[in-house]
């Protein structure tokens, strides 16, 4: 038995390394650093965050669902200062899960991960579709979008053939069943991309290879005085919170997927941490644990599909990651650009959740204006803005729905008309519980109740004070509720 578990995790492994490969360098090379640093993150997210106790099945590396962020924060402070940057997300990490935090990662609206995502999705396509034809990209979301009419004219022919090629391979690859089983999509759409452009000599960008120890940069004690830097500090966290969401979103789904022990989420948290703070101190990418090596690559090898049954197989991932850097380095530089960034395009356009659109739009409106204001927030301004957008829209439509008031009236006669007031009045509702009030005749007298309500904030307890003192009567004597 023990030797078939580890026959399956072996197995498992290998598959994911091949998944990993492509993606580890094509998210470097779309973040705006050295390919080889998304190789140094993804052998750290096996080694390191790999051994620790958390989701025993999870895989941990660079995912494209940070892109964008790393390359803003590349843009703005310099591939210097990535280290730190990483280091001091991983520090908020460890953080979190030590004060078992963790679980509150959950309670975030899914409207607002689904709106990051389709933002972070949106970005990433506009963003490739220029390195498909080996051309500049604008830095901004928006400039990418706007830059698109005029995209045609900029391209390189060559290179578009290739990338679109690369995309035709993701696509067709898994439909032969057998051979999907064998070889992931990824590997062999960038695998054939390389051959062709060598075997033709096709004038098109490829990676540049440097060498680890080229590009490992050590962070030195000016990089961490900018952990005081307002810019700085706001960079660090939105990195641990959306490096975290996305890494305990993809756990509660892995568990689904499995019969074994379940995620803890603040261990998992202080694993995540651990393996960012050594990214950090390394200068590489920041980590996520994601559902398939990348749960945006769309493909069907994750550890767990793959016959993974023990946290061995993600070890072992970061292990041959390991090897091929130290052994077969030059074959990076065999890659086009193009090919890498047209995977990048097929994670981009997996990231944007249209099936749950459809279904939100159906029963939750109010979510799809989340997600979309979400997405376009992103798209517009940035990452970390577009997020508190979303939060802030996610909020306040839970505080409308949450504060439902309904007026009842009633003839009673010669005691006149009864009113009742129920649910939850905050100022949300003022306007209509006061239209409704002012609406009552003012020849006949009125007793408010109020006993029905659940709730009464000091803005509606003021506004009914002063209705009632306008028609001359009390609310002590018409059954005020406390409020």
């Amino acid at each position: 038995m023990r030797c078939g578990v580890r026959k399956a995790d072996l197995f498992a492994s290998l598959v994911v390394f091949l998944v990993a490969l492509p993606l580890c360098v094509g998210v470097a090379i779309a973040s705006g650093v050295p390919a080889e640093l998304g190789l140094v993150t993804g052998i750290v997210g096996g080694l390191v965050a790999g051994v620790l106790p958390g989701s025993s099945l999870q895989v941990s590396g660079p995912a494209a669902g940070l892109t964008v962020l790393v390359h803003e924060a590349v843009l703005r402070y310099g591939v210097g200062a990535l280290g730190v940057l990483v280091f001091g997300a991983g520090l908020v990490q460890l953080g979190l899960g030590v004060l078992r935090l963790g679980r509150w990662f959950r309670a975030v609206s899914v409207a607002v991960v689904q709106g990051m995502l389709a933002g972070i999705g949106l970005v990433l396509i506009a963003g490739q579709v220029y390195a498909m034809g080996d051309a500049n990209a604008p830095a901004d979301g928006l400039g990418k979008l706007a830059g698109l009419v005029s995209l045609p004219g900029l391209l390189d022919p060559v290179a578009l053939s290739v990338g679109g090629a690369t995309i035709a391979v993701l696509l067709l690859w898994p439909r032969w069943k057998r051979g999907a089983r064998l070889v992931p999509a990824p590997l062999v759409a960038v695998g054939l991309a390389a051959a062709v452009t060598g075997v033709f000599g096709l004038g098109v960008r490829r990676v540049e290879v440097k060498g680890l120890l080229d590009v490992v940069r050590l962070p030195e004690a000016a990089d961490l005085g900018r952990l005081t830097e307002v810019g700085v500090l706001g960079t660090v966290i939105a990195f641990a919170l959306i490096a975290s969401a996305e890494s305990l979103f993809s756990a509660a789904a892995v568990d689904r997927l499995h019969d074994g022990p379940r995620t803890d989420y603040d261990r998992e948290l202080i694993a995540q941490g651990a393996g960012n703070a050594v990214c950090g101190v390394l200068g590489a990418l920041p980590m996520t644990a994601v559902i398939v090596r990348s749960a945006a690559g769309g493909t069907p090898f994750g550890g767990v599909q793959a016959g993974a049954r023990t946290k061995a197989s993600r070890v072992l991932h970061g292990m041959w990651l390991l090897l091929f850097t130290v052994v077969v380095p030059g074959v990076l530089g065999v890659i086009p650009v193009a090919a890498l960034a047209a995977l990048l395009v097929h994670a981009g356009c997996k990231l944007v959740p249209v099936r749950e659109v459809r279904v939100l739009w159906r029963g939750h409106r109010g979510e799809v204006v989340v997600l979309v204001v979400t997405a376009a927030a992103i798209v517009v301004g940035n990452l970390f803005e577009g997020v508190l957008v979303g939060l802030a829209l996610a909020v306040a439509k839970t505080a409308w729905d949450a504060s439902h008031v309904h007026v009842e009236t009633e003839d009673g006669g010669e005691a006149g008309i009864v009113v009742r007031v129920l649910g939850h009045a905050t100022f949300l509702r003022l306007p209509k519980l006061l239209d409704a009030l002012e609406a009552l005749p003012r020849d006949r007298e009125v007793r408010l109740e109020l006993g029905g309500l659940r709730h009464l904030d000091h803005a509606c307890a003021a506004a009914l004070e002063g209705w009632a003192a306008g028609r001359g009567q009390s609310l002590a004597a018409s059954g005020r509720a406390t409020p």
